[in-house]
């Protein structure tokens, strides 16, 4: 939990929890420490910047000469490629420096995948190849417990199971309604893990994949329905398989989720026949319910989420079904208002709701 170190060590001295030399012990600590973690921090940023540099040349190199290369030779350009990258990861000493180009190594190999298949003229089954690729990913993370070994996992397996069930069902125009709620719980129940890279790939990814539920639905796609047992299958796993990962972490707060799921249903619900009002008022409400969850267990994200999410619904709803209704310059001057007012005294709240979970929930 991060807190202000002053603000907290003047509320403990208050209540009598430390002594004045205690927090003087504790501030000297902290001063120590502070210049290693900012001096820490720029490597870090060069080492990612870094890594994403290395191999979108090396993409680029490989693109430039791939048509000159026969397909032995392009065969050993990819090993080699994905050799050197793991082997001066191991040989670094730097553990920063072989977490970035064990990660870059995964990256390159699901380029590799797929040029090895085009190499060898392999049947074309895309959602096989992010297979392999997920397969490796984890095969990474379990013999090194990086963190972006994880991560990558973490996407690339779902992105195999929208895949292959799209491809099952010839692509589907309803296939984007149920790959849109399983994205959403997916999302939600990432964000309810303890692990970072899960936390981190939820809270992006959380508030795109519900607008993308709620408001891009096309008349195509609500014409569309999937029947049969594949898609009724489709159903069933886009929200039995997030709980299920999510039973795995939580145990027994898995309930939220269960909550979070009949949010999701029910949004897919309204959001299918377009329902706008029912849709905003719907999205308010999860909001407000992110907000409570966060402050049920003290996680300042969630309830910056929610927040975040509360002010897009609001916004949103004033655009589609306020402005039109009324004037060029009374619209303006309405919305300014509520940016100015609005804005205020929202991140006030957002503040006392914030110190209310950094406090451990007291009033």
């Amino acid at each position: 939990m991060q807190i202000e170190l002053e603000s907290s060590l003047h509320r403990w001295l208050q209540a009598a929890i430390l002594g004045p030399e205690q927090a003087a012990r504790i501030r000297d600590f902290e001063a120590a420490r502070a210049p290693g973690r900012a001096t820490r921090t720029p490597i870090l940023i060069g080492l990612a910047l870094g890594g994403i540099m290395l191999a979108a040349g090396v993409l680029l190199f490989v693109a430039a000469h791939w048509s000159d290369l026969s397909p032995v030779q392009r065969m050993a350009l990819l090993v080699f490629a994905l050799g050197a990258f793991h082997t001066a990861a191991a040989f670094s000493s730097d553990r920063a420096l072989a977490t970035t180009l064990h990660a870059t190594g995964t990256v390159a190999l699901g380029g590799a995948i797929f040029l090895a298949g085009q190499i060898f003229n392999l049947q074309e089954n895309w959602p096989t190849g992010v297979l392999l690729w997920a397969i490796g990913a984890l095969a990474g993370w379990w013999l090194l417990r990086d963190w972006p070994q994880l991560a990558l996992a973490a996407l690339l397996i779902p992105g195999w199971l929208i895949g292959q069930w799209s491809e099952a069902m010839s692509n589907n125009a309803a296939v984007a309604h149920v790959t849109g709620a399983f994205c959403c719980l997916l999302a939600i129940c990432y964000l309810s893990l303890p692990a970072a890279p899960f936390r981190w790939i939820g809270g992006i990814s959380v508030l795109p994949s519900v607008l993308i539920l709620a408001l891009n639905f096309d008349s195509a796609n609500r014409q569309a329905s999937l029947s049969g047992p594949l898609g009724v299958t489709g159903w069933i796993d886009a929200f039995l398989l997030p709980l299920g990962f999510a039973i795995l972490y939580r145990k027994s707060r898995v309930w939220m989720n269960v909550v979070a799921a009949g949010w999701v249903g029910v949004l897919s619900t309204v959001a299918f026949p377009h329902n706008s009002i029912w849709i905003y008022a719907w999205c308010a409400i999860g909001s407000a319910g992110m907000i409570g969850w966060g402050i049920y267990e003290f996680r300042a994200e969630r309830v910056n989420l929610g927040m975040v999410g509360f002010a897009l619904t609001i916004l949103f709803f004033y655009f589609s079904s306020v402005m039109d209704k009324l004037g060029r310059s009374t619209s303006l001057i309405v919305l300014g208002i509520v940016f100015l007012g609005g804005a205020w005294c929202w991140e006030k709240l957002r503040r006392r709701l914030i110190a209310r979970v950094q406090s451990g929930g007291a009033a």
